[in-house]
């Protein structure tokens, strides 16, 4: 679980990330589940976009992406949602040392 800390250093990550990932028509199946599990271990944070054409809406299919992978949900906006779950082999991001993030300061 995120501490709004960590989330808000997160969100702030993800704003210059473009989505690497879509839900249309198809939903969700079993192999996309694993695409995200994969995409997720290689990059720990992914923004993923929902398509119109999708039964889900972006709060659905994030939260059931979340649990089915393991990850935290720690944006959902629009048509769009960001995903983070620590790599265990590429670790590029190290939440755990986030003690203050100053969320009025950027630039």
């Amino acid at each position: 679980m995120l501490t709004s800390k960590q989330r808000a250093y997160l969100r702030a990550k993800a704003q210059k990330t473009e989505p690497i990932l879509q839900i249309g028509k198809g939903g969700l199946t079993e192999n996309m589940i694993k695409q995200y599990g994969e995409a997720l271990e290689a990059r720990e944070l992914i923004k993923i976009t929902v398509l119109k054409s999708s039964e889900f809406s972006p709060k659905e299919a994030s939260d059931e992406i979340a649990l089915k992978t393991g990850a935290d949900v720690v944006q959902v906006i629009g048509n769009r949602f960001v995903l983070y779950k620590e790599s265990i082999e590429k670790k590029r991001i190290d939440i755990d040392d986030i003690t203050y993030y100053n969320t009025t300061s950027r630039k």
